[in-house]
């Protein structure tokens, strides 16, 4: 049964919440979705994280828990992932693009700043191509897609090495995640996943953006190679090498995330041996940003 065709979820939530945020059901073009949220502080920026392939937002938690202080925090289950229900409108990239706008427009948010991790940066990115408007910075961990994760079984054995690199409690997370959306969605995601044009819309971005990428993701180019792609257009972007880190870094490097995040938010230097625990650094940042240092 195929993502557009699963039955509607009950409003029920889950018995026990997973994180500090509270879980809420809204209906969004006839779809139930499920999402967490907090507040932030009174006059708070809206900070939007944005899931991966097959998963719900529940394994961004750990890093959205670390912001709320900060930021009015969202974190839904994007239609047809998670908790909520499937989406009539498909599972292409610009479809998920559009149901992230209809979910801001439902809670009343006119512009946020969206973070997110590996599926989740091109739905971004996409985001940012129809509704520049609507979006203030971007951060993008991980970011997949594209021919470097072409084809399925180079997809599935870059899968398969970084399961071996995440911690193992990853597995209770994403485990039921993986088992609702299901093989036939799986195939859908992948094809359409694969076949966007990742590369040439994050070269379009026109807002602020933090790219961080672990140097022991699989699914990822070495972060050189991304820094050459990079430095070749007119960006606005930061990128940040995490030593040490796999792919799932929303999850897995909760505090050195949000400390990127916080850093980057406050236009503040990302600089090796910051503090004695810190492994990222800048290993690219745009001239139209504020300069390192500053």
């Amino acid at each position: 049964m195929s993502t557009g065709e699963r039955a509607a979820k009950p409003r029920r939530l889950p018995r026990r919440p997973a994180s500090s945020l509270a879980e809420h059901w809204t209906r969004v073009d006839g779809v139930d979705v499920f999402y967490r949220e907090a507040p932030g502080p009174p006059g708070a920026r809206t900070m939007m994280h944005v899931h991966g392939f097959g998963l719900s937002g529940r394994y961004l938690l750990p890093t959205a828990e670390r912001l709320v202080h900060t930021f009015h925090t969202l974190v839904p289950d994007l239609p047809g992932f998670g908790r909520s229900g499937g989406s009539p409108r498909g599972l292409a990239v610009p479809d998920l693009a559009h149901a992230a706008v209809r979910f801001l427009d439902d809670r009343g948010v006119e512009k946020a700043t969206l973070v997110g991790n590996s599926m989740g940066c091109p739905v971004i990115v996409e985001f940012a191509h129809h509704y520049p408007d609507r979006i203030d910075r971007a951060v993008l961990v991980s970011p997949a897609g594209g021919a470097y994760n072409r084809p399925m079984t180079r997809a599935v054995l870059q899968l398969a090495k970084d399961g071996r690199r995440e911690p193992v409690r990853l597995v209770k997370v994403a485990l039921p995640d993986y088992l609702r959306f299901g093989v036939a969605s799986t195939v859908v995601m992948f094809d359409a996943l694969t076949n966007y044009p990742s590369l040439e819309r994050l070269l379009e971005l026109s807002v602020p953006t933090l790219i961080v990428i672990g140097d022991r993701d699989p699914l990822m180019p070495d972060p050189e190679r991304v820094r050459e792609l990079v430095a070749e257009t007119d960006d606005h972007v930061v990128i940040v090498r995490l030593e040490g880190a796999a792919h799932a870094i929303n999850f897995s490097e909760p505090d050195e995330l949000a400390h990127l995040i916080e850093r980057f938010m406050t236009d503040r230097p990302i600089v090796q041996g910051a503090t004695p625990a810190q492994r990222s650094y800048e290993i690219h940042r745009s001239r139209h940003l504020p300069a390192s240092g500053a």
